[in-house]
């Protein structure tokens, strides 16, 4: 044998000291792809209970409007420097729309009483939404 072709099979049996990552790379993307799509369906459920909060309170340069719940199911509505008066929900609904007509930016919130139902504050923010009223938030007492 001659030196040439020993070079040759000796060049042919050379070890690569590569690792091929793609493999890895593919594997990686599929991964990242599955938990981008499980993530959001991980939080469905959440238990609550909103009458008490730790929550700051809200500054407001106007004073709020407040549609009080009533254990009994009756509303109540306290706007800006009147009394509050109890509303039945036509009556609600003409005068927060009014209001609301003349003072877009006045904020509205739903004071519902612990032992009143789910239902009676969830039609009150009904009413508020047919009203006209954009944004309605919830208050709650504190919890010290």
């Amino acid at each position: 044998m001659s030196a040439a072709s020993f070079n040759r099979r000796h060049k042919k049996r050379k070890l690569k000291a590569e690792i091929n990552v793609v493999p890895y790379i593919d594997v990686m993307l599929v991964l990242l792809i599955i938990f981008m799509v499980t993530a959001p369906l991980l939080n469905l459920g959440v238990d609550i209970d909103l009458p008490k909060s730790t929550a700051k309170s809200i500054e407001q340069k106007k004073e709020p409007i407040v549609v009080v719940v009533d254990p009994d199911g009756s509303y109540s509505l306290k706007m800006q420097d009147m009394p509050q008066q109890k509303v039945d929900a036509a009556m609600l609904t003409a005068k927060v729309s009014a209001f609301v007509a003349s003072n877009p930016d006045v904020a509205v919130f739903v004071a519902g009483d612990r032992s009143s139902s789910y239902d009676t504050v969830y039609q009150a923010m009904v009413l508020l939404q047919q009203a006209g009223v954009e944004r309605v938030g919830l208050m709650s007492n504190s919890a010290d």
